[in-house]
Protein backbone atom coordinates (compact mmCIF):
# COMPACT_ATOMS: atom_id res chain seq x y z
CA UNK A 1 0.00 0.00 0.00
CA UNK A 2 1.53 3.72 -0.92
CA UNK A 3 1.13 6.04 1.86
CA UNK A 4 1.69 9.62 1.48
CA UNK A 5 3.50 11.47 5.08
CA UNK A 6 2.91 14.88 5.37
CA UNK A 7 4.48 17.05 8.28
CA UNK A 8 3.02 20.30 8.55
CA UNK A 9 4.12 23.02 11.56
CA UNK A 10 1.76 25.04 13.49
CA UNK A 11 2.08 28.96 13.58
CA UNK A 12 0.50 29.43 17.39
CA UNK A 13 3.38 29.73 19.63
CA UNK A 14 6.02 28.73 17.31
CA UNK A 15 9.08 29.91 14.96
CA UNK A 16 7.50 32.06 12.02
CA UNK A 17 6.53 29.65 9.43
CA UNK A 18 4.20 29.21 6.27
CA UNK A 19 0.60 28.65 6.51
CA UNK A 20 -0.09 25.41 7.30
CA UNK A 21 -3.80 25.13 6.49
CA UNK A 22 -2.67 26.81 2.88
CA UNK A 23 0.56 24.18 2.53
CA UNK A 24 -1.42 21.55 3.51
CA UNK A 25 -4.13 22.74 0.89
CA UNK A 26 -0.73 22.89 -1.71
CA UNK A 27 0.72 19.29 -1.03
CA UNK A 28 -2.71 17.94 -1.11
CA UNK A 29 -2.92 19.19 -4.67
CA UNK A 30 0.70 18.05 -5.51
CA UNK A 31 -0.20 14.40 -4.37
CA UNK A 32 -2.92 14.00 -6.43
CA UNK A 33 -1.35 15.26 -9.50
CA UNK A 34 1.51 13.13 -9.00
CA UNK A 35 0.06 10.05 -8.17
CA UNK A 36 -3.63 9.84 -8.86
CA UNK A 37 -4.33 6.01 -7.02
CA UNK A 38 -2.80 7.15 -3.70
CA UNK A 39 -5.58 7.55 -1.12
CA UNK A 40 -4.06 7.00 2.05
CA UNK A 41 -2.56 10.46 3.23
CA UNK A 42 -0.80 10.72 7.26
CA UNK A 43 -0.29 13.80 8.26
CA UNK A 44 1.62 14.98 11.30
CA UNK A 45 0.66 18.17 12.77
CA UNK A 46 3.37 19.40 14.76
CA UNK A 47 2.08 22.59 16.74
CA UNK A 48 1.75 23.87 20.54
CA UNK A 49 -1.50 25.01 20.35
CA UNK A 50 -3.71 22.06 20.48
CA UNK A 51 -6.61 24.48 18.97
CA UNK A 52 -4.32 24.86 16.23
CA UNK A 53 -4.45 20.85 15.80
CA UNK A 54 -8.10 20.30 16.14
CA UNK A 55 -8.57 22.56 13.60
CA UNK A 56 -6.15 21.35 11.18
CA UNK A 57 -7.99 17.44 11.71
CA UNK A 58 -11.89 19.28 11.19
CA UNK A 59 -10.35 21.33 8.17
CA UNK A 60 -8.99 18.28 6.33
CA UNK A 61 -11.53 16.09 7.59
CA UNK A 62 -12.41 13.70 4.97
CA UNK A 63 -9.42 15.08 2.73
CA UNK A 64 -6.97 12.94 4.46
CA UNK A 65 -6.59 9.28 6.50
CA UNK A 66 -5.41 10.66 9.65
CA UNK A 67 -4.11 13.72 11.64
CA UNK A 68 -1.75 12.92 14.41
CA UNK A 69 -0.31 16.02 16.52
CA UNK A 70 2.83 16.14 17.78
CA UNK A 71 4.96 18.41 19.86
CA UNK A 72 3.37 18.60 23.14
CA UNK A 73 5.16 15.45 24.69
CA UNK A 74 2.01 14.54 26.46
CA UNK A 75 -0.80 12.12 24.40
CA UNK A 76 -4.26 12.63 24.42
CA UNK A 77 -6.95 10.84 25.25
CA UNK A 78 -9.40 12.30 22.20
CA UNK A 79 -8.64 9.69 19.21
CA UNK A 80 -11.50 9.43 17.18
CA UNK A 81 -12.74 9.08 13.99
CA UNK A 82 -14.43 12.83 12.38
CA UNK A 83 -17.61 12.83 10.39
CA UNK A 84 -15.92 12.74 7.42
CA UNK A 85 -13.56 9.64 7.92
CA UNK A 86 -10.05 11.20 8.84
CA UNK A 87 -8.80 9.83 12.42
CA UNK A 88 -7.76 12.31 14.67
CA UNK A 89 -5.93 12.84 17.50
CA UNK A 90 -4.68 16.28 18.95
CA UNK A 91 -1.43 14.85 20.63
CA UNK A 92 0.10 11.33 20.63
CA UNK A 93 2.47 11.90 23.07
CA UNK A 94 6.35 11.07 23.07
CA UNK A 95 8.61 8.34 22.45
CA UNK A 96 11.20 8.45 25.81
CA UNK A 97 11.21 8.74 29.62
CA UNK A 98 8.45 9.49 30.93
CA UNK A 99 9.87 10.22 34.87
CA UNK A 100 10.87 13.64 33.45
CA UNK A 101 8.85 16.97 32.01
CA UNK A 102 8.74 16.77 28.47
CA UNK A 103 12.15 14.36 28.46
CA UNK A 104 14.24 16.36 30.75
CA UNK A 105 15.55 15.81 34.34
CA UNK A 106 12.62 17.38 35.95
CA UNK A 107 15.28 18.88 38.54
CA UNK A 108 16.95 20.92 35.70
CA UNK A 109 13.29 22.29 34.51
CA UNK A 110 12.41 23.05 37.90
CA UNK A 111 15.53 24.89 38.35
CA UNK A 112 14.81 26.59 35.37
CA UNK A 113 11.00 28.31 36.18
CA UNK A 114 12.54 29.14 40.07
CA UNK A 115 15.27 31.34 39.00
CA UNK A 116 13.76 32.57 35.84
CA UNK A 117 17.28 32.09 33.86
CA UNK A 118 18.32 29.92 31.17
CA UNK A 119 19.88 26.97 32.01
CA UNK A 120 20.96 23.81 30.41
CA UNK A 121 18.44 20.99 29.79
CA UNK A 122 19.89 17.38 30.51
CA UNK A 123 17.93 14.23 28.86
CA UNK A 124 16.16 11.87 31.43
CA UNK A 125 16.82 8.29 31.47
CA UNK A 126 13.74 6.43 33.56
CA UNK A 127 11.35 5.12 32.39
CA UNK A 128 11.17 4.89 29.20
CA UNK A 129 8.23 4.46 26.59
CA UNK A 130 7.10 4.44 23.59
CA UNK A 131 3.66 6.22 22.30
CA UNK A 132 2.04 6.33 18.86
CA UNK A 133 -1.34 5.61 17.36
CA UNK A 134 -2.27 3.04 15.09
CA UNK A 135 -4.68 3.31 12.65
CA UNK A 136 -6.74 1.10 10.11
CA UNK A 137 -6.79 2.50 6.92
CA UNK A 138 -9.57 1.24 3.36
CA UNK A 139 -6.48 1.38 1.11
CA UNK A 140 -9.39 2.45 -1.99
CA UNK A 141 -11.05 4.87 0.00
CA UNK A 142 -8.49 6.56 2.50
CA UNK A 143 -11.02 7.05 4.75
CA UNK A 144 -10.08 5.77 8.38
CA UNK A 145 -11.33 2.36 10.18
CA UNK A 146 -10.01 2.25 13.04
CA UNK A 147 -7.76 4.39 15.28
CA UNK A 148 -5.83 3.47 18.85
CA UNK A 149 -3.31 4.80 21.07
CA UNK A 150 -0.56 3.03 21.57
CA UNK A 151 1.67 2.59 25.07
CA UNK A 152 4.37 0.45 25.52
CA UNK A 153 6.51 0.41 28.47
CA UNK A 154 10.17 -0.04 28.83
CA UNK A 155 12.22 -3.13 30.57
Amino acid sequence: MKIAVINLQGQALMPPIDNPFRVADRVLEEIRCAHDTLRVVVVDMHAEATSEKQAMGWYLDGRVTAVLGTHTHVPTADERILPGGTAFQTDVGMTGPYESVIGMRPDKVIERFLLGTPRPFEPAKRDVQLRGAIVDADETTGRALAIRRVRVDGP
